[in-house]
């Protein structure tokens, strides 16, 4: 029997739980973001169902978002493999995060409550202890949630949103390039200038501020990651 223009109706295929798949998609970005999924690493959906304790449908469906967030490609014959970072991928990540972060701080200026501005003290005052890989990680989340906090203050969802997805990008260039060149002093120095400009309402300034930092953590991550021995591509 058809069914109007379609033709005939196509079986339906069963979706894993929502659930399941959010907590497959949280586990595998986190370990991709980090870099404990290295860059060029081969995923295979079974083993990874295994070392997650999942069923491979949540598994296939989460790293099909992931596939769309540009973090891992399906290749043939081979499953899945982690996007490599090449210069491109800094360039345009970054190019991006300049042209959304200061705008979001120049909207966030001004609108930060007393509660707020708490949270991103305690974001500020996140520790790095050079050569320690788990306080690296550490501060780098911390680092995430602090620009994502400025930018769910621009009031703005979807501007929030956007930069989040970047920041995942980002994050993982960081990580990279923090193993090479600690930064991390400069930029809590940097989040806590930042906090003061937006608690007064100074737009402009917290604006400048912000694109400084990313210009910043831009310029590291290229200093760091196209020196001869690290290898990336163009």
């Amino acid at each position: 029997m058809n069914h109007g223009m379609g033709g005939p109706m196509s079986p339906r295929i069963p979706l894993p739980p929502a659930s399941l798949t959010s907590r497959a998609l949280g586990a595998l970005r986190q370990d991709i973001v980090t870099t404990r999924l290295a860059p060029g690493e081969t995923l295979s959906e079974a083993a990874t169902a295994g070392r997650l304790s999942l069923g491979k449908a949540p598994i296939r469906a989460a790293l099909a978002r992931l596939a769309a967030e540009g973090l891992v490609q399906a290749v043939p014959r081979r499953g899945w493999v982690v996007s490599l970072v090449t210069v491109r991928d800094i360039h345009e990540v970054f190019d991006l995060r300049l042209l959304l972060e200061p705008e979001a701080a120049r909207r966030a200026a001004g609108r930060i409550d007393a509660a707020a501005l708490g949270r991103l003290d305690a974001v500020c005052a996140a520790g790095y202890r050079p050569g320690d890989a788990t306080s690296a990680l550490g501060f780098l989340d911390a680092n995430r949630a602090f620009h994502v906090a400025v930018a769910e203050l621009s009031g703005n969802v979807r501007l929030a949103r956007q930069i989040g997805r970047l920041l995942d990008e980002s994050t993982r260039m960081l990580v990279l390039g923090l193993s090479r060149r600690d930064r991390s002093g400069e930029m809590a120095h940097e989040h806590r200038a930042l906090t003061a400009a937006l608690a007064s309402g100074e737009a402009a300034v917290a604006a400048a501020l912000m694109r400084e930092q990313v210009a910043a953590s831009r310029d590291m991550v290229l200093a760091a990651l196209t020196a001869p021995e690290a290898g990336i591509g163009v």
